[in-house]
């Protein structure tokens, strides 16, 4: 057993997909992922195809409202980093949109939604919000690609998008989070998307140890401490486990 499980300090965390694929949401990039199995899927998620394709934005619609994420569960590895954040100073940056790590019992306020969340709906060309369900709401009562009720303008989830730019605020927080790190631990994320996959780096060059546990190899695996390829739903709960022995 390796000496960065006893480093005391604070525990920083990214998550990807891959931590929700144990909860039936798939993820993206693997070999069983939603665009590796249909490329054309990845349009939904890119900003300036959706603004200007309006049957692009139809099929959105359909595509949230058929979302797994709506019957998702937490699972395993969800529940481990709920534990571990009892006992340590953990805060968790994610990629996922799903909210799944606040269902299973990490503080709001401990996780950064870096890519935003599934659950709200704004407009892109004035600052009207709303909820998903109303949304949806609508589009199952004949509006296929809803307008925003206030300007008329477009709406989307409250997500970022491809070629979208980031939330500043959330940006600054994960950096936050990553330079104040004594342990990083990437999960389930392939570490493609900046700029989330270079709070790797951040965490690395601020003294942390990058702990990386993902089935795939990642740029970022240079940099680790150590390397785990389990799967996360039986890694993690370990890992959390050794580092709280």
């Amino acid at each position: 057993m390796t000496q960065w499980r006893q480093r005391p300090g604070p525990i920083g965390v990214l998550t990807g997909a891959g931590i929700s694929t144990d909860s039936g949401i798939p993820d993206f990039r693997g070999p069983r992922g939603v665009w590796t199995k249909d490329p054309i899927a990845e349009l939904l998620s890119t900003y300036p195809h959706y603004v200007a394709d309006p049957e692009l934005r139809q099929r959105s619609w359909l595509a949230r409202r058929d979302n797994p994420a709506w019957q998702a569960t937490p699972n395993d590895a969800h529940r481990a980093l709920v534990r571990l954040g009892e006992v340590r100073d953990v805060s968790i940056i994610t990629q996922n949109i799903d909210r799944l790590h606040q269902q299973a019992g990490t503080p709001p306020d401990r996780v950064v939604e870096i890519h935003g969340n599934m659950f709200e709906v704004v407009c892109i060309d004035c600052d009207f919000t709303t909820s998903m369900a109303a949304t949806l709401d609508r589009v199952a009562a004949g509006e296929p690609d809803p307008p925003c009720p206030e300007c008329g303008g477009i709406l989307k989830s409250a997500t970022i998008m491809f070629g979208q730019a980031m939330d500043a605020g959330s940006v600054q927080a994960a950096e936050r989070i990553a330079v104040g790190s004594a342990i990083f631990l990437a999960i389930g994320t392939s570490l493609q998307v900046e700029p989330a996959a270079s709070m790797c780096a951040v965490a690395v060059d601020s003294g942390a140890d990058l702990i990386v546990i993902n089935a795939e190899p990642t740029p970022y695996d240079r940099y680790a401490t150590e390397l785990i390829r389990e799967p996360i739903g039986d890694a993690l709960p370990r890992l959390v486990a050794e580092i709280l022995s």
